[in-house]
């Protein structure tokens, strides 16, 4: 377990950086309980709900409380970062099932006990049984990928070595289990012991293992590390048009359909690979014609909404690209979305739509999201008032 280091956020600030990092502060300490490990729940009720959907109610995504360990790194809180450390370290080390190193894309929230975290689930009264979701069950290859930069993120703020070799032991599983000739697929899906693989690819995705991969090798100098980063940039490479970067692939290998956008891609690539081509910037601009919504970001462009976390991506991607004043104006945005806990809601409006389905066995899209306080928009936002990269752990002049 990491040891507490001192620091923590501006509490009495009620805006701006010290808001993200007092509700961040404020969620870790009342759900860890006095535990040394906890997860933290990705959503609280909207306004009008009396409670989260039964699917929701115990999840702890593990791309949130990445990046909600990174930020509160950002925050200077590196005593609270270390306590979702601890959770991250723990599902690296042992499952419930699999003894390989994978994460799952959710766990249950809540301070942990000893043994292997749980997963998220609930009862089921028609049907008599505890039930889960096949798809937070599952792992995902980007959030192994959050995973490992948060546990090296917390490395550059301790010290402590034994970050290194979990962020190494998760890296593995990524490069035996999910590489492909073309890139790095999407994961595994579905329910204990049966998981099955993702074919597709994601740009997304690769980003992730790249810019992790790429870190491991700056502190081990380990050639399999150079050799995953440099597979996983190709694949960017090869997503990239010439003014926008497409989805990824379909299972079957061919590229993802053009008219399919995601602002998250089209930002990643050149924030996460500092060498990247300068073309890649032209991203940002193709974001800004097709993607943007009246004072901030829609998710895929359809106009419906503004996305909270994909606006404070942007707003620290504009900060990257040496725009200060459009950061600026972003950071505004998210005010508007900031409710009574302390938490930014994921939307403006009651419902953002992604194109996109959650269940990788289902064609039709599925994926939304809602009017709720979320940790991750909270913690993107955090990241871009304190102008944090999360790709690289470095603070931006």
């Amino acid at each position: 377990m990491m040891t507490p280091a001192a620091a923590g956020p501006n509490e009495d600030t009620a805006s701006g950086p010290g808001a993200d990092c007092a509700a961040l502060a404020k969620a870790v300490t009342s759900q860890a309980a006095g535990a040394g490990a906890v997860f933290v729940r990705s959503y609280e009720p909207g306004e009008d709900e009396s409670g989260l959907p039964a699917g929701l109610a115990t999840s702890a995504f593990v791309y949130d409380n990445a990046l909600a360990a990174i930020a509160l790194v950002a925050c200077g809180d590196v005593s609270r970062a270390n306590l979702v450390g601890n959770a991250l370290t723990r599902a690296v080390r042992r499952d419930r099932t699999f003894t390989d190193g994978r994460v799952r894309n959710a766990y249950r929230a809540g301070p942990l006990g000893e043994g292997a975290p749980a997963l998220p689930g609930w009862w089921d009264e028609d049907k008599k049984i505890w039930a889960e979701d096949p798809t937070q069950d599952g792992s995902s290859t980007g959030n192994a990928g959050w995973t490992i930069l948060a546990l090296l993120t917390l490395h550059q703020a301790t010290g402590e070595a034994s970050l290194i070799a979990d962020a190494e032991r998760l890296m593995d599983w990524v490069t035996a289990n999910v590489s492909s000739d073309a890139g790095f697929l999407g994961g595994f899906h579905g329910y204990d012991p049966h998981s099955v693989p993702i074919t597709w690819i994601s740009t997304e995705h690769n980003v992730d293992i790249c810019a992790a991969a790429a870190w491991l090798y700056r502190l081990t100098g380990k050639v399999r590390h150079a050799e995953a980063a440099l597979h996983a940039r190709r694949f960017v490479e090869r997503a990239f048009t010439g003014d926008h970067f497409l989805l990824g692939t379909k299972p079957d290998g061919t590229l993802a359909d053009p008219s399919m956008l995601a602002l998250d891609v089209q930002l990643w690539p050149w924030m996460a690979i500092a060498d990247g081509p300068a073309e890649w910037r032209d991203a940002l601009k193709f974001a800004a014609t097709h993607l943007s919504v009246g004072d901030g970001f829609d998710f895929n462009g359809d106009g419906d909404g503004v996305w909270i976390e994909g606006t404070a991506q942007a707003s620290l991607a504009y900060r990257i690209a040496g725009d200060s004043v459009k950061s600026g104006q972003l950071l505004k945005t998210l005010e508007a979305a900031r409710t009574t806990s302390g938490f930014l809601n994921a939307t403006r409006t009651a419902r953002v739509s992604t194109g996109l389905s959650i269940d990788p066995t289902n064609t039709a899209p599925d994926f939304f999201y809602f009017k709720r306080p979320h940790l991750a928009a909270t913690a993107w936002a955090a990241l871009a008032a304190t102008r944090w990269n999360p790709f690289n752990g470095k603070r931006i002049d």
